[in-house]
């Protein structure tokens, strides 16, 4: 039936223009509008070029006898010569899309994607729209999830932003903010678990741990108005103290700061550089590609005592550091026995801990060590609980090393490895 209905409208609107008639009314209410105006879409649809209009939202005798949602944008070279000839019209009183959605327009809305269990099935599901092209329950789930539809839906007039056009659903892209990842417990809960985030949508716990850490909730609840970032969403660069350059990566175009996120912002931060990279973190700043989250305190890290032979002599003699002012040889009966002149050396950036060395190190473990030729376990010293392969350092390491444990000591430095007590130096 379909088929025939497709051929007698044909043949009709192909009478209709080799006989040079038009329709009166219908022209007259295409009047309001030009074809370039309207946005047809394209030809897609099993039914384009046909010589009839198969896309539902036109109405007038060469349109379809039959029309179905799916068609939707998708018979536009039929379309377009039917709104041209005058035998359609564009429903809702011949008002365009583009009348209908002035307000803003549609490529200054962020619809989100396609991820909810009702995406695709021929209504807008998002609850930021209201319109009878709205699905009748709508579910906070499903905010920025029905992207196909709701633009689809948004394009033919048949939905609207709720509240004013300007308003949450638009792209927050002039922040810059970087929500991180959904690697907490809690990601994906309807919640912001981010304690950078204040406002309704946020969880009524929220702990250090879970920072940038719950990304698509609290990207839905920013973009949803119901969460900011704290301290007004910024601090005014100028109220900032970078600090110097001191940090062993300072000026290597990265903000190594951990008092900073964003995209300018070195993947790993550590506690001892906060303060320390100001050239970078400010250039960061101002350039939009970091945030300020606030001041938080240097992790504790004990530099021991003065029992070395070689403490107070203006050099650090304690082999967790490394830089100019360490010491050329270094003694592991040192370790910990040199600490004014370390942590004197430190505070002026002459020298830096060793990655490994560091509170933070040992706290974000357990570490991958997939990647990582142990070896085996031939090793005389194998099975100890010291990593004696002199590939790695740290405090989990033997304190004596020899070239004969590489890769012989398997189950001992990876065990170290993943617990956060070693790190691999070379390969």
């Amino acid at each position: 039936m379909r088929a025939i209905n497709h051929v007698m409208a044909g043949s009709l609107l192909g009478l209709a223009l080799m006989a040079g008639m038009t329709m009166p009314s219908l022209a007259q209410k295409n009047s309001t509008n030009t074809a370039s105006t309207v946005d047809f879409g394209d030809d897609s649809s099993d039914w384009a070029k046909d010589g009839e209009c198969d896309d539902p939202r036109f109405t007038g005798t060469g349109a379809a006898s039959e029309l179905v949602d799916a068609d939707l944008m998708k018979d536009a070279t039929d379309c377009k010569a039917a709104f041209e000839a005058g035998t359609v019209t564009l429903k809702d009183s011949g008002t365009s899309p583009a009348d209908i959605a002035i307000a803003t327009p549609v490529n200054a809305i962020d619809f989100g994607d396609d991820s909810s269990e009702w995406a695709k099935d021929g209504e807008c599901d998002d609850p930021r729209f209201e319109g009878t092209g709205v699905a009748d329950e709508l579910v906070d789930a499903d905010r920025l999830k029905d992207a196909t539809d709701c633009k689809a839906a948004y394009e033919a007039g048949t939905v609207t932003l709720k509240e004013s056009a300007s308003t949450p659903a638009v792209a927050a892209t002039t922040t810059e903010i970087d929500f991180g990842d959904d690697s907490s417990e809690w990601a994906n809960d309807g919640e912001c678990d981010d304690p950078r985030f204040t406002g309704t949508g946020t969880a009524d716990e929220l702990v250090n741990a879970d920072r940038m850490k719950d990304a698509t909730d609290c990207r839905a609840a920013f973009e949803a108005g119901t969460v900011t970032l704290k301290h007004g969403g910024a601090t005014p660069v100028a109220g900032i103290d970078y600090g110097n350059d001191s940090s062993e990566w300072a000026n290597d175009g990265e903000c190594d700061d951990p008092r900073f996120s964003g995209k300018g912002v070195a993947s790993t931060t550590l506690a001892e550089d906060i303060k320390r990279d100001a050239t970078d973190c400010r250039a960061a700043v101002e350039a939009g590609r970091a945030t300020y989250n606030g001041e938080q305190q240097a992790a504790a890290f004990d530099f021991g005592s003065d029992f070395s032979r070689w403490a107070n002599d203006g050099e650090c003699d304690d082999l967790r550091f490394q830089g100019a002012g360490v010491d050329k040889k270094l003694l592991s009966e040192d370790l910990m026995g040199d600490a004014t002149d370390c942590r004197t050396l430190l505070e002026e950036g002459k020298i830096s801990i060793r990655k490994v060395y560091t509170p933070e190190y040992a706290a974000g473990a357990p570490y991958d060590g997939s990647d990582i030729d142990f070896g085996d376990n031939s090793s005389s010293y194998a099975n100890d609980d010291e990593c004696d392969d002199p590939r790695f350092e740290g405090p989990g390491a033997a304190t004596t090393l020899l070239d004969s444990d590489r890769l012989a000591d398997a189950d001992d430095c990876k065990a170290a490895y993943e617990a956060g007590t070693i790190a691999l130096i070379e390969d």
